[in-house]
Parts: structure tokens; C-alpha cells; sequence
């Protein structure tokens, strides 16, 4: 690509450009090396820029062999990447050419002497890159340019799929293999998961569960995309706002252990299935009754093949819009209670998956992003957090019932004006710290429930502490 001598003078919000240049480090039929003769180099500017602000610059190399990933190949990507640097302005990725067709990575086979190079690389590769700074920068004489690290705890990688669904457009599923802390002494292990992401919004997970391998596979010698086959382990939630939200139960236990005594299962609607961990959770360790709305049809085919999700009589899901069927199920209800002559409202496949019983939900639990990166990540839609949406969930749900969103604010701002949209309409808030940074759980209810119980003596309270950490019980806090 040719790209003008002033293209890069100034910054332009949200200006995208991607080129390619010769490695200034490449030597021919020299060692091995970890970039090739020609790079990739991809310019950003934020989407916001602050006035009378010097601009914050930084360039990043993109981790060898994951140069394929959509987090660094795509633009939706590098926004992401950008987004979650905080003052930074234009944004700078550096990497060898994408290879499409490689589906494999291996952090642990990366060449030995990659940490060397990186240093010399970043060093004489910072006198190509000046010329990509706004003018601004060059004031108070030469820039430094700031060289970002990027890390996560991904060992080794397989592209197991990739799908396109009508709502959510292109999709991933893929097998890793990850470091993580045990809970036991803080030291590292590993562990194998199977993740779903989508393309507009790369560096996000939308579902991740953990694998395990076959019965006769020896586990210190197994490789991702080979003969060994990896199963969908579902007794356990992994994604981290998961667990909170399960852990919301315990406002309610008393009420569902009455549910439970009486015969009848505690229904529950979940809006928004992605692999459907949540769901198999809830139907597998308390025999509730669980509806899964989802608006992708082909998410759910998904879901099936890979994610081990399994309908049965008292698990269903359809596809549809989460926020139309709250709706109907809340006018139903407005029917019955009016005993109009007229027979049921307007119904269809989403309300008759629970075979015609429009009884009152215990549960609504949402998981929904904007599906919008360009401001970053945020959950849920404004489209749910109309008034009138959350006057249906209320009325869709039991007097003691309750509303569990996932909350995931790109400022404050958005947070408390979440906060303020569910205090008008719910009797009483509660929250939970997911404690990553990056989600909150928000528990509201149709009635008041006083102060968060959480003494002995309920099945569905000792339940909870069996399968959940105690932190999310303990750190549920009215607000």
C-alpha cells in the first residue's frame, strides 16, 4: 500500500491504516530469526481524541505465530488493543504477515533466541516508526516511542471451527491450553478450555468452558487439533461472571427450596445462550426448569456440537429476540390475571417451549453485550435498559423473584446510569464485584427481601456452597 508523506501529520479519530514494510533486521540466509523480510504494520488513531492534550503514542509487536488471530489482524482488533490502553491515542502494531491458514499455536515453541531479538528489533525498529507520529509529538524534540507488551495465559491454541451466524456474523471455536493459579498455594497449572469468540469483538471470550481428554489419553503428552478428543466438562463454570451470577440464588434460596417442596420446578429464563454453560448449570445442579433465548440460530448449533449443550424436557432453548419474549410473556401474564374471555395473547414457539405454561418466571438471567466495539466492550444493550423492557421483566416475574444481568461498563458513567434505570422501576438492588476488572453482576428484585441471608440450613444455600466459591456469596452487598 502507498500511503502519502502527511498521512500521518495529524491524528483522525479512528483512522485505520495498514501497510506492509521490508524488516530493517532481515538478513538473508542468516539464523533463523522470529519476523520475516517483510512486516505488518497497522496504525490507529482512538475513536476519541482529548483536546489540548498532548497525545499518548505506543507501538505493540504482535506475538509470533498469533499474527492469523483476529485480535491482531483485524481492525475490530486493534481497537480492542487500543481501548483497553488507557491514554493512548494512535496505536502502533508491528508483526510478520498473517498466515489465514494457520490454525496451530505454540507460545513454548518459539525460537530461543526471540527475547534477544526482540530487543535489537525494537530498537532499530523504532527509527522506522517516527515517521508514523503525529508532528505534535516531535515539540519538545525526539519521541520515545513506548513499546506495549501484550500477554495472556494461552500456552498452546487449535482453531477446532470457524462458522458464520446471521446476528453475530463470523464466529471461532477454539481449543487452548492455559496457565492458571490453583486456589491451593497459588501455584501455576494448566488446563484445557474450549472458547467461542466473535470477530467483531476479537479479544472478547463469549463462552468458555473446560475439556477434558479421552479416558486413554496420556495427559502429559497431548496435543491440541490431534488424534486425542477433548469433551465438554459442564459440572463446573469457568467464565468468570458466571459463578456470581449463580451466586445470586441465595437472595431467593428460601423461596426456591419452597418452589422445590412444593413439586414444582423454579422456572427460569436466560437470556442469551452463547455456548450454554450457564444453562446446563442450572437444569444439571438444581432441577429448575431453563428456557435459553438466543438471537443466532447458528450460535446454538454451535452450542450443540461443541459446547455440550443438551435439551431435554426441562431444558429448551429457541431462537428469538430475548427482549420481544419477556414481553410476551409479561402481556400474558397481564391476561390471565385480567381473565379477559379474548384466550391467551399472541403466542409462538418461544413461549410454547415450556408447553403452554405461562406461570410467572423465579429467574430472569441476561448475558447480552452491545455488540457494538466501537466504544468498547459494554453489556447490556441500551435496547434492554429501556423503561418499558424493564417494566415487562418485572411483571414477567414471581413477586418474589429476580432480574441477574451481566454488567460490563466501559466509565461510571454508563454503570450509574444502569444502576439508576433498574432503581426506578425494581424494588430493591444488589452487586456483585466479579473482581476482574471488567464485570459486575446486578441483582434486582420484584420485592423487597430485607438483608442478604446467608445462614445453614437451606439446600439450595448448602448447594451453593459446594459449587461456588464462598467470595460470591460473601460479596453480594445491596446498593
Amino acid at each position: 500500500m502507498t500511503v502519502d508523506g502527511g498521512t500521518f501529520e495529524t491524528l483522525v479519530p479512528s483512522q485505520f491504516i495498514s501497510l506492509s514494510i521490508p524488516n530493517p533486521l532481515h538478513r538473508p540466509n542468516s539464523t533463523p530469526i522470529p519476523y520475516g523480510a517483510f512486516l505488518r504494520i497497522a496504525v490507529l488513531d482512538s475513536p476519541v481524541q482529548i483536546a489540548g492534550e498532548s497525545p499518548g503514542i505506543a507501538a505493540m509487536l504482535v506475538p509470533v505465530n498469533r499474527e492469523y488471530d483476529w485480535i491482531f489482524s483485524t481492525e475490530a482488533g486493534h481497537l480492542q488493543l487500543l481501548l483497553n490502553s488507557p491514554g493512548i491515542s494512535r496505536l502502533i502494531l508491528v508483526g510478520n504477515l498473517p498466515q489465514s491458514s494457520d490454525n496451530y499455536y505454540n507460545r513454548c515453541r518459539l525460537l530461543n533466541n526471540t527475547t534477544a531479538y526482540q530487543a535489537e528489533f525494537e530498537e532499530t525498529l523504532t527509527l522506522s516508526l517516527l515517521g508514523l507520529l503525529p508532528k505534535v509529538c516531535f515539540k519538545n524534540g525526539l519521541p520515545q516511542i513506548p513499546f506495549l507488551v501484550y500477554e495472556d495465559n494461552v500456552i498452546r491454541s487449535f482453531v477446532v471451527a470457524k462458522c458464520f451466524g446471521s446476528c453475530v456474523g463470523e464466529m471461532l471455536v477454539e481449543d487452548i491450553e492455559i496457565e492458571i493459579h490453583d486456589e491451593v498455594g497459588d501455584a501455576l497449572k494448566r488446563e484445557f478450555r474450549r472458547r467461542l469468540r466473535f470477530k467483531r469483538m476479537p479479544n472478547f471470550v463469549q463462552t468458555e468452558i473446560r475439556i477434558s481428554p479421552g479416558i486413554s489419553a496420556d495427559s502429559g503428552n497431548l496435543e491440541l487439533g490431534g488424534e486425542v478428543s477433548f469433551w465438554p466438562e459442564m459440572g463446573v463454570l469457568v467464565h468468570p461472571y458466571l459463578p456470581p451470577m449463580v451466586a445470586s440464588l441465595s437472595l431467593i434460596a428460601t423461596h426456591v427450596e419452597q418452589r422445590l417442596e412444593s413439586g414444582s420446578r423454579p422456572r427460569v429464563l436466560c437470556v442469551g445462550v452463547g455456548g450454554g454453560a450457564l444453562l446446563t448449570f442450572l437444569a444439571s445442579h438444581f432441577g429448575f426448569e431453563v428456557m435459553g433465548v438466543e438471537a443466532d440460530e447458528t450460535v446454538l448449533r454451535v452450542a450443540r456440537k461443541y459446547f455440550g449443550l443438551k435439551e431435554g424436557e426441562f431444558l429448551r432453548v429457541c431462537v428469538g429476540d430475548g427482549i420481544e419474549v419477556i414481553e410476551k410473556f409479561s402481556r400474558q401474564d397481564i391476561n390471565q390475571n385480567s381473565g379477559s374471555a379474548s384466550g391467551p395473547v399472541e403466542t409462538d414457539g418461544c413461549l410454547d417451549i415450556f408447553g403452554g405454561c405461562y406461570d410467572r418466571m423465579d429467574l430472569i438471567m441476561v448475558d447480552l453485550d452491545s455488540g457494538d466495539v466501537s466504544n468498547g466492550i459494554s453489556a447490556p444493550p441500551f435496547e434492554f435498559l429501556q423503561n418499558s423492557v424493564l417494566v415487562a421483566a418485572k411483571l414477567a416475574l414471581h413477586k418474589l423473584g429476580i432480574l441477574v444481568i451481566n454488567v460490563i461498563p466501559p466509565s461510571r458513567s454508563f454503570y450509574d446510569y444502569v444502576i439508576l434505570q433498574f432503581r426506578e422501576v425494581f424494588s430493591e438492588l444488589y452487586e456483585i464485584d466479579v473482581g476482574n476488572g471488567e464485570n459486575y453482576v446486578l441483582i434486582v428484585t420484584v420485592s423487597s427481601i430485607g438483608s442478604v441471608f446467608n445462614g445453614g440450613g437451606n439446600y439450595i444455600l448448602e448447594k451453593l456452597k459446594l459449587i461456588l466459591a464462598m467470595s460470591y456469596l460473601d460479596s453480594i452487598r445491596k446498593i
